[in-house]
C-alpha cells in the first residue's frame, strides 16, 4: 500500500478484497446513471492508501475522454479549508489573534458604522429573502464581526449576495482573456462585501456563509502582504509544503488543457455556455475565478492528503499543535449544524457524513458535489469528488449518496474490510 504522501495522482490502487471494492464500486456505478457523469475517489487509513479509482466521462455524451485519477474537479466550498488552513497558520505566527476584528485588517469594512438588517438572497432564485421580524429597528455594528466568527460561520453577515453582478460583466471563456483585470474585479466585489447589510447579530448562531470566507480570504492575503491574492497565499501556506501539485485556481487560464477538468453546469443566463475549465460557483467566477469560498480545483488524490496533513497534524502547515485541535472541536451549533474553525463537524443525526463515522469526524462538503471527511479514531480519511451539478443544480441525489458511500466505508473499516 502506497503512502498518501508518495502517490502520484494518476495511479490507480486498489487495495481491497474484492467483496469490499464491489461494495464501494457497486455504489458510485450506480450514482453515474444519473447523479453525476464523473468521479473520483481516494480512501486512506494509517497514511497508506485503499483507493484511489475513478468512474465516468469528462464527455459523458461523446465518451472520448475516460475520467482518471489525475482528472481536476472543481472543488467548490471545499476551498473554504484552504483559505481557513492558511490563516490558522497565520494566526500561529501570531500575525493576528481569533477574537481579533476583522475591521483591524479590512478597515473598509467598518467604515459604513452600523448597518441595517435584512433576510438576504437565495442562492438559487436570487430573490429577496423575507426581512427579520425586528429589522426595522436594529443595527449591526461590523466592529462586533471577529475572524472567530468568519471561521464558525456566526458572524451574522448574509449566506449569499450576488457579488458577481457587483464585481463586473460576465468574464470571457477561460481560453480567452478577459477585458475585466481580475484586480478590478476583486474591488468592486470588496466594496459590495463592506456595504451589505447583515442578516443577524455576530451572536453565535451558525449561519453558513460564503461571504464571511470571501472576507476571511482577503484578511489572510493582507496579512501576508499579498491584499487580493488568497490564491498566492494558499499555495505557499498549504499546496507548495504538501506537495499538492494539483491544487490550482483557473485551470484553463493557468495553462491545464480541458481534458484533464470535469465539466460542471450548462449556464445558458449569465455566461452563455457549459462551465468546464472555470469555476462553477458565480461569485467566485465573477470575481475573477480566484474566491475564498470557492474556486479550487484538484484531485482526489490532493485533497486526500491534505486531510491527512491535519489527521497527522503535520508541523508542515505552520500551525501550532494545539490550534489544529482546537479547529476541529465544535465551537457553535445551530440545528444540527456543528461548527469548528472552518471545518464542518459530524452532525448528530449523521447527515451528509453518514451513520457510522465516530461523532469526532471532521471535514466538508462542496455543492458541485465534493467531500471531504476525517474520522481521527479509525485513521481513515475519504476524498470523493464528483460534479453533480452537470445535469443542473436542482439534482439533490449526491447527499443520500454521500451518506451511503461514507456509511458503507465506515462499516467496511470496521469489519477489516477497509
Amino acid at each position: 500500500m502506497p503512502d498518501i504522501f508518495e502517490l502520484n495522482a494518476a495511479d490507480v490502487v486498489i487495495d481491497l478484497p474484492p467483496d469490499a471494492w464491489s461494495v464501494i464500486d457497486g455504489l458510485v456505478t450506480e450514482e453515474l446513471k444519473t447523479a453525476f457523469p464523473a468521479a473520483s475517489l481516494t480512501v486512506v487509513r494509517d497514511g497508506k492508501v485503499l483507493v484511489n479509482a475513478a468512474w465516468g466521462w469528462v464527455d459523458p455524451d461523446a465518451r472520448a475522454i475516460p475520467v482518471t485519477p489525475a482528472t481536476l474537479f472543481d472543488l467548490a466550498s471545499l476551498t473554504k479549508l484552504f483559505t481557513a488552513t492558511a490563516f490558522l497558520a497565520q494566526l500561529s505566527e501570531g500575525r493576528a489573534k481569533l477574537h481579533d476584528a476583522l475591521g483591524n485588517t479590512i478597515p473598509e469594512f467598518v467604515a459604513s458604522g452600523p448597518r441595517p438588517l435584512d433576510g438576504g438572497q437565495d442562492p438559487h432564485s436570487k430573490a429577496m429573502l423575507p426581512l427579520p421580524p425586528d429589522a426595522n429597528s436594529r443595527r449591526v455594528d461590523p466592529w462586533r464581526v471577529s475572524y472567530w466568527h468568519l471561521l464558525t460561520h456566526t458572524s451574522g453577515l448574509a449566506p449569499w449576495r450576488d457579488v458577481y453582478r457587483q464585481a463586473g460583466p460576465p468574464p470571457t471563456p477561460p481560453e480567452v482573456e478577459d477585458p475585466v483585470p481580475r484586480e478590478a474585479r476583486w474591488q468592486a466585489g470588496l466594496k459590495a462585501l463592506c456595504s451589505y447589510p447583515f442578516v443577524g447579530d455576530p451572536d453565535g448562531v451558525v449561519r453558513y456563509s460564503d461571504l464571511g470566507l470571501m472576507l476571511l480570504a482577503e484578511a489572510a492575503a493582507r496579512l501576508d502582504g499579498m491584499p487580493g491574492q488568497i490564491d498566492r497565499v494558499i499555495a505557499a501556506r498549504v499546496a507548495g509544503p504538501l506537495g499538492l501539485k494539483s491544487l490550482i485556481f483557473n485551470p484553463v487560464r493557468n495553462g491545464v488543457p480541458r481534458e484533464r477538468i470535469a465539466p460542471t453546469e450548462d449556464d445558458p443566463t449569465w455566461r452563455g455556455r457549459r462551465v468546464w475549465g472555470e469555476v462553477h460557483d458565480e461569485n467566485a467566477s465573477g470575481l475573477g475565478g480566484v474566491a475564498g469560498h470557492a474556486g479550487l480545483f484538484a484531485t482526489a488524490r490532493d485533497v486526500a492528503a491534505f486531510g491527512q496533513a491535519w489527521l497527522d497534524h503535520s508541523p508542515k502547515l505552520g500551525i501550532d499543535a494545539g490550534l489544529m485541535q482546537d479547529a476541529v472541536r465544535e465551537h457553535a451549533e445551530t440545528d444540527d449544524a456543528r461548527r469548528g474553525l472552518g471545518w464542518m463537524l459530524k452532525a448528530h443525526k449523521g447527515a451528509w457524513a453518514g451513520d457510522r463515522f465516530h461523532p469526532s469526524s471532521y471535514g466538508h462538503t462542496g455543492f458541485t458535489g465534493t467531500s471531504l471527511i476525517v474520522d481521527p479514531t479509525r485513521r481513515l480519511v475519504v476524498a470523493c469528488l464528483t460534479n453533480r451539478v452537470y445535469h443542473g443544480r436542482e439534482f439533490d441525489t449526491i447527499y443520500g449518496f454521500r451518506r451511503r458511500l461514507h456509511t458503507a466505508i465506515a462499516q467496511l473499516a470496521d469489519s477489516g474490510g477497509v
